[in-house]
C-alpha cells in the first residue's frame, strides 16, 4: 500500500475514533478544601477567550474526568488529523508535478 493510501486510512480512522468520543469538555479539575472542613471539585476552564471555574460535586467528579479525557482525545486525534492532512496534500503536490 503506498504511502497516502496508508494517510487516508488513518484519517478514516480518526474520524470514526471522533465520532465515538461521546461528551466532552475542556479543563482541570482539582480538589478544594473549605475552611471549616470537607472537599469538593472544582473545575476549572478557558472557552472563547474568558475563564470559567465550575463547583463539581463529589457524585459528579468521576464524569467530569471521563469528560476531560475525552477532550484530550479530541485534541490529539484533530492535531494528527491536520498533520496527516498536511502531509498528504505536500504528497498529492508532488505526486501530481511528478506525472
Amino acid at each position: 500500500m503506498d504511502k497516502a493510501a496508508q494517510m487516508e486510512r488513518r484519517i478514516e480512522k480518526i474520524k470514526k475514533a471522533l465520532a465515538d468520543l461521546g461528551d466532552m469538555r475542556p479543563g482541570s479539575l482539582s480538589t478544594q478544601t473549605r475552611s471549616w472542613g470537607g472537599q469538593y471539585g472544582q473545575l476549572s476552564y478557558t472557552h472563547l477567550g474568558k475563564g470559567h471555574t465550575e463547583y463539581v460535586p463529589p457524585e459528579r467528579v468521576k464524569d467530569v474526568k471521563w469528560q476531560i479525557d475525552n477532550y484530550r482525545k479530541f485534541k490529539d486525534l484533530t492535531q494528527e488529523w491536520v498533520t496527516l492532512a498536511i502531509e498528504l496534500c505536500k504528497l498529492k503536490t508532488t505526486q501530481k508535478d511528478q506525472e
